[in-house]
Order: C-alpha cells, then structure tokens, then sequence
C-alpha cells in the first residue's frame, strides 16, 4: 500500500513554488507561532529572509503574536524584537487592519492554524482583514493549512442576526473547511470583495487529521493544547456561555467540564439516559475531578471540583457538537437553581437562541439536533463550489 503524500503547508509551498506571488512585493503577514513549516521555521523567518520579496509589517490575531495573551484580552502594538518590523495588533482598538497600517504593504498574507470551529477568532481575523485589503486594493494571499479534525459539518449553522466575532457569516459550529476554503467561501459566497489567492496545503485531503500529516503540533492559543482538546472544542466551548468551567487551567482544556455543585457521577450517567437508543458514539464519558489554576475564565480557580471528562474512541462518528448538547441537557438539570445562562455569549457561540430555549423547555436530544440537518445539507450545497481539497 502506496504512504499517503507528504503534507506541505502553503507557506512552504509558497517559498518553494508560487513565489511569483510576492516576488517583487511589500508583504504584510497575519500569524503566530503556529504559523510554521513542517520543521518548526517559522513563516516569519521564512519571509523575512526570502530574496525575492520583502516582509515590511506583521499583524497579530487574538492571543498575539505568540499565542499566548489570554482569551478576551486586548493585544497592543508593538516591534518583533528579531526582525524590528512593525507588530499591528487586529485584536485590540480594531479588528481589522486600518488605511494607515496597510500603507506600504503591496500584498496581504494570511498564516494561522485554525481548528475547525466557527467560534475561533482567526477566521474572522482573516475575514475582516479580506474585506479591509479588498477596499484598500491590496491582494490577500490565504497560505492554507489543513483543519486539524477534518472535514465533517456538524451542529446548528448560524443566523445572521446573531453575527459577531465568534461568527460572522451562517457556517455550522464545526464547519470541515480549511482556512481558504472559508476564504474562497467569503468571497464567492458571502459577497466579501477582494483580490484573493489560496495557496493550498500540498498533499492534504479532508479526510486525513493533523497527526496523520506529520506536521507539527504548535498550541495556535494557550488552551488547545492538543488535537483531542480540539476534537471537543466544537461541542464543549458552549458551555463558555454558561458558569460551568470548560477546564481552562488545566492541561486538558474543553476535554473537561465541571462545577462545584456537580456530581460527576450522575452527569456521567445521565448523559447515557439522554442519549438515547442512538447513544454517543465515538466517545467515551467519564466522572472526573479537577482543579483548574489560574483559569483565563475565571471559573473556580484554585477550587478542587467535580464532572466529567470526554475521550475520543473513534473520531470517524464522533459528533462533539451532539454530545456537548447532551451534556448540557444533564447539568442544565443537575444544576437547578445554581444555573446560569450568559445569555448574548451563548447565543452568539450557538448562532441562534433556538439552541438555548431547547434546553431550558428540556426538549429532547434527537429533536434538538434535527432541527440541524436542513441547515447542514443546504451549507454543504453551497460551500461545495469553494473546496480545494478531495473529501
């Protein structure tokens, strides 16, 4: 049996064999730390040093340039202590880059690691800064990388009306898309006007997940430690709209949930009775006990406290979306009076408040996540012209 093809990340391919696309230019550069090549050089080293083009400006996304600010927490403008370029923050006083910071730069380039979930910042870092180049006449270049978890869609697809940051156009909670295929969708579909080139991820397909590329693991912000908090984090990130924690603190962030008041053992067990005869396949439901230290959430820091932990048994069927919702049926239940809503935030997180009002009239699993499925064959429909990569 033939190995699978060798995965380069596009700034490598890039470099290697489309730098007629810089060749002679300004170029600005969106990333982090995990903006790197398959040997851990990073896309800034990789451009500053080409010779055929000059890297004049970086832009950082929330966490900043390293990935490592706290969620939330403004980044500031500064100078790349290695390079002495210019550092534009796109996630403090704007979210997009302004006039002033484009000024000089003759190509836009865009090197993140998503994880395949709409509520991560980077793709709408990545689509605000599509549609501001676009109005400046600058071109945007999407150096593509594969989506960790693959290309399955799952979970309620957002309603405009619930846009924001965590969301900004009706793509599902998890959306099995890379970087430029959602670039390619923007623009094609979404009515984002710009001048655009995907450099793909050569060798990738959508069906192969991150550790079956031989890439290298670079936490893209300081809670997705691993591809199996990213497997969960399309589910359990909802419950950062609830005062439940998610595990933030620990080293196993969205692969834990609980609270004080929560008994472990009965959430575990109840999620087996909410299920249903369908079950929750691919993955297995444990009582867990944890003490987050120093949560960027601010939930029950230094507090030894009580719930579950989800490990993945087979990521083929896995839907973390579903299961995440199960739960939150269960400890919406256990919880009783202690339970509280951030309501704006979790309808945001959802794209919809339909989600929310389900699980407090105690609907039903099953007709929760059928509401999903019209809206999920529809986006599959339309993002189909926009795919790169076989599925």
């Amino acid at each position: 049996m033939d190995s699978p093809p060798v995965v380069r990340p596009g700034i490598e391919v890039l470099v290697a064999d489309s730098s007629h696309l810089i060749e002679g230019r300004r170029v600005g550069l969106i990333t982090n730390r995990s903006g790197v090549g398959r040997d851990g050089t990073s896309s800034i080293d990789l451009l500053h040093g080409h010779p055929e083009a000059e890297l004049v400006a970086l832009f950082a996304p929330e966490h900043g340039i390293r990935g490592t600010e706290a969620p939330g927490a403004a980044i500031a403008d500064e100078r790349d202590a290695a390079t002495g370029l210019p550092i534009y923050s796109l996630y403090g006083e704007t979210r997009a880059p302004t006039p002033e910071m484009l000024a000089g730069i003759d190509v836009l380039a865009f090197d993140l690691q998503d994880i395949g979930a709409r509520y991560y910042t980077y793709v709408s870092t990545m689509a605000r800064a599509m549609t501001a180049a676009g109005r400046a006449g600058v071109p945007v270049i999407v150096l593509d990388r594969p989506n960790p978890i693959g290309g399955l869609a799952q979970g309620p697809v957002l309603h405009p009306s619930f846009a924001s940051f965590v969301g900004l156009y009706p793509v599902p909670v998890r959306h099995g898309l890379s970087a430029g295929e959602l670039a390619r969708l923007y623009r094609g579909a979404f009515g984002v006007e710009v001048e655009l080139h995907v450099v793909p991820a050569a060798g990738w397909s959508a069906d192969r997940w991150f550790d079956e590329t031989e890439l290298p693991w670079i936490a893209p912000s300081p809670n997705m430690p691993s591809l199996e908090s990213a497997t969960h984090y399309p589910g359990t990130c909802l419950f950062e709209g609830t005062n439940i924690s998610v595990g933030r603190g620990t080293p196993a962030a969205f692969q834990l949930l609980g609270a004080p008041w929560l008994d472990g053992e009965a959430w575990a067990s109840g999620l087996t009775e909410v299920a249903g005869a369908g079950g929750l396949p691919g993955v297995a439901v444990a009582a867990a006990t944890f003490t987050p230290e120093s949560p960027g959430d601010g939930k029950f820091g230094g507090r030894s406290i009580s719930g579950i932990r989800l490990t993945v048994t087979d990521r083929a069927v896995y839907d973390p979306v579903r299961t995440a919702v199960a739960a939150l049926l269960v400890a919406r239940r256990l919880t009783g009076s202690a339970w509280e809503w951030r309501e704006e935030h979790f309808d945001r997180l959802a794209g919809t408040d339909r989600l929310r009002l389900a699980i407090d009239r105690g609907a039903s699993l099953d007709d929760i996540a059928s509401e999903w499925a019209a809206d999920l064959a529809a986006f599959e429909a339309l993002s189909r012209p926009y795919l790169i990569y076989p599925r």
